[in-house]
């Protein structure tokens, strides 16, 4: 029994209980954008084709975000409800939710794998594909969609070992993967002259090593919820929750990938009369990269709140809800503010971690700026949307994550480069609009409800509680 009880989140320190789960969290999450940034950047300096090589691989983001997308649908839609059963003290439950997400990652991950080997070069070119650029694609993704089933597996799973309290194995699941792709990409790249493709088989790789590491754990005696035979399998009523909670992330990361592909295509449009298509893809596609980078110690942040958060609830322990968000948002706003200075003063610096190409450094730093100058209000938005998923209020969650990306940045994609002679720059000028109005919309609405609704007196310990319902 005390071993089943082990990680009580109810108890001790918030901020510790909390940054116990997001350090090791964002270590992990670093480590798994690691995979593909430091492919961009070792492929952005092979000499003669680094700068179309790099933008070739600007066109995969899209299909890595959908990948993302699906591993998450899991992850993000289990794990939550993971924390709450335990909260109640239903452990069985608890895993049996994981083994229904395990067995429909699998089902999907070989789907996508099928889906992207047969369609992969007409989708290239619709999202802003040269004939140059996607010879390079094309070289790289072909190998690395032998390896989604073991990404998948990496960042779906990966939830369940920190929802369980387990943050340093989840971060040592991707960590192994990384040190990993690290070694091999230098390796493949340039000592074996393998080029784009030896980026792509690294990855694969250290990819499999990563799952491997996962599931080791989950099936192993030291997880409190394993995974094993008993687990596995579909049910319905409990898919459906998964699926309706999981549209967060899901959403989140679709949406990214239309962003991106939107993006890359208007670009090339805006771009074509000047010759400069390729030229501001790159430069999106180094933007990008590094918001992936900077973007992950939030990330960590509230998603390592979330089973906190989502313990507490369960357990009717409400004011140290209030408290976790409370800590939740002078810590997102103290880090992104750092940040955003940072990236606004000194640009150059992390488009020259891609490429050196003084052309592409031009358009990028201006760019750059335009692109983040909103960035410190996105840590609104990741507040409000992470709380509404760890409550399980999944309908409040996927409104917010479609209203910032689908109803705002896609819309001001199309608009703004017909505007006051933009162009090209209005493309980049659509994610600061949605930054703003997106985050303080969110965090404004959970405040009103969420916030509201955990004034409540705290529930005894040991007393009976009702399942949850979304409001």
């Amino acid at each position: 029994m005390e071993a089943m009880r082990k990680n009580d989140f109810s108890q001790g320190s918030i901020a510790k209980n909390i940054l116990s789960l997001a350090i090791p969290l964002t270590v992990a999450q670093l480590t798994v954008v690691l995979y593909n940034v430091v492919d961009r950047a070792f492929i952005g300096h092979i000499d003669a084709v680094g700068r179309d090589a790099f933008t070739g691989i600007g066109l995969v983001m899209p299909i890595t975000y959908i990948i993302n997308a699906f591993a998450n649908l899991c992850g993000t839609g289990g794990a939550p409800l993971c924390a709450i059963a335990r909260g109640r003290g239903d452990d069985k439950k608890a895993a049996r939710i994981m083994g229904v997400s395990f067995t429909f990652l699998l089902l999907l991950g070989a789907a996508l794998t099928a889906l992207f080997y047969l369609f992969h070069e007409p989708f290239l070119y619709l999202v802003g594909g040269s004939p140059e650029t996607v010879f390079h694609a094309k070289q790289y993704l072909l190998i690395y969609l032998a390896g989604i089933i073991p990404v998948m597996i990496g960042l779906g799973m990966n939830p369940f070992i920190n929802a369980q309290g387990f943050g340093k194995t989840g971060m040592m699941t991707t960590l192994l993967g990384a040190v990993i792709n690290l070694i091999l990409d230098p390796l493949f790249i340039f000592v074996l002259h393998m080029g784009v493709r030896g980026a792509a088989l690294a990855t694969v790789i250290a990819q499999a090593c990563s799952a491997v590491w996962a599931l080791a754990f989950l099936t192993g005696k030291k997880a409190i919820l394993r995974l094993d035979r008993s687990s596995l399998g579909l049910d319905a009523k409990i898919l459906k929750r998964i699926c309706g909670l999981g549209l967060t992330g899901f959403t989140f990361s679709v949406t990214n990938s239309v962003v991106q592909a939107l993006g890359n295509a208007q670009l090339q449009a805006y771009g074509a009369a000047a010759g400069m298509g390729d030229l501001y893809v790159a430069a999106m596609t180094a933007i990008v990269s590094v918001r992936e980078i900077i973007f992950q110690p939030i990330r960590g942040l509230t998603q390592g709140a979330q089973p906190v958060i989502g313990y507490n609830y369960g357990a009717g322990q409400y004011s140290r809800v209030r408290k976790s968000i409370q800590f939740l948002t002078a810590a997102c706003l103290t880090y992104n503010l750092v940040i955003w200075l940072l990236v606004l003063a000194f640009p150059h610096i992390f488009i020259l971690l891609f490429n050196e190409d003084p052309a592409l450094l031009e358009v990028g730093v201006k760019t750059m700026r335009i692109y983040y100058a909103a960035y410190v209000m996105m840590s609104f938005q990741m507040i409000g949307q992470n709380t509404f998923v760890a409550l399980g209020r999944a309908r409040m969650a996927v409104f917010f994550s479609l209203l910032r990306k689908a109803a705002l940045v896609v819309p001001m994609m199309l608009l703004l480069p017909r505007l006051w002679g933009l162009g090209a720059y209005g493309v980049f000028a659509s994610e600061p609009v949605s930054d703003a109005v997106g985050g303080i919309a969110c965090y404004t609405t959970m405040m009103l409800t969420v916030w509201r609704e955990m004034k409540q007196p705290d529930v005894p310990p040991g007393a009976n509680q009702e399942e949850p319902v979304e409001a």
